[in-house]
C-alpha cells in the first residue's frame, strides 16, 4: 500500500522516478545477461509497467469541492422575538479519479456573531470513479439560540440576521486498492438572512488541504 496523503508531492514523484529508473537499470543488465532468469525478467517489467501507468492514467488526483450557496428552505418569524429558519447547506464534490473517493462522518456549524447555534450531520459516502455527488444538509435554526446575544434584538428589528456557516470534509481516494491520497475541505459560508423578504443570499468559499 502506497499512502501519499500528507507527503511532499514533489518528494513523492522524486522517489517513484528513481524506482523507474532502477527498473530499467535493471532490467538493461537481464537482458545483456544469458543466463537471465525470465521469471524474475517478467516480474521486474510487470512491475516497470504498474508504476508508468500510475505516472500516466491511474495517478491519483487532488478532489475537486465545489460550495454551493447557502439556501433558505422555510422561515417563520413574528413578534416578540419568534424566529424558525431552516437553511440547506450543500457541498458538490467531483472525484477525478479511477478510483473511490471516500469522505468521513462531519458536522456543518451556524454561527451567529462568533457563538455556534444550530449543527446537522453530514453522513459518510463513498464518490465512484468520475463522479460528482452532492453533499448536503438542512439545520434549524431556533430564536432561543440567539436571543442571549446581545446584538439579537438590534438585528431582529433591522430585519437582517448574518450567520457563518462551516463544514471540514476530511476524506481519501484509492486508486487499485495501492496508492491512496488524503484530502481535508474547508467551507466556509457568509449568510445574510433577511426577514421582511424572507430570503437569503450568501457568499462561498472553500479551501483545500492534502
Amino acid at each position: 500500500m502506497v499512502d501519499i496523503g500528507g507527503a511532499n508531492p514533489t518528494s513523492s514523484l522524486q522517489t517513484l522516478k528513481i524506482i523507474i529508473e532502477l527498473d530499467c537499470a535493471v532490467a538493461m543488465d537481464l537482458l545483456t545477461q544469458d543466463n537471465a532468469d525470465t521469471g524474475y525478467y517478467e516480474t521486474l517489467i510487470q512491475d516497470l509497467v504498474a508504476v508508468v501507468l500510475f505516472f500516466t492514467i491511474l495517478k491519483p488526483k487532488n478532489p475537486k469541492v465545489i460550495t454551493q450557496a447557502v439556501t433558505l428552505e422555510s422561515i417563520r418569524w413574528g413578534i416578540p422575538l419568534q424566529l424558525n429558519v431552516s437553511l440547506g447547506v450543500e457541498v458538490t464534490v467531483d472525484n477525478p479519479n479511477y478510483g473511490s473517493f471516500k469522505y468521513e462522518n462531519s458536522t456543518v456549524y451556524i454561527s451567529y456573531r462568533g457563538s455556534i447555534v444550530a449543527e446537522a450531520p453530514i453522513t459518510e459516502d463513498t464518490i465512484p470513479a468520475h463522479r460528482k455527488h452532492d453533499v448536503g444538509t438542512t439545520v434549524e435554526i431556533m430564536a432561543d439560540k440567539l436571543i442571549p446575544d446581545a446584538h439579537f434584538r438590534e438585528d431582529f428589528a433591522a430585519g437582517c440576521l448574518n450567520f457563518t456557516s462551516s463544514t471540514t470534509l476530511h476524506g481519501k481516494a484509492t486508486v487499485l486498492k495501492l496508492f491512496k491520497i488524503k484530502a481535508t475541505t474547508y467551507s466556509i459560508c457568509d449568510v445574510s438572512l433577511f426577514l421582511i423578504a424572507q430570503n437569503a443570499t450568501s457568499v462561498c468559499r472553500t479551501k483545500i488541504k492534502y
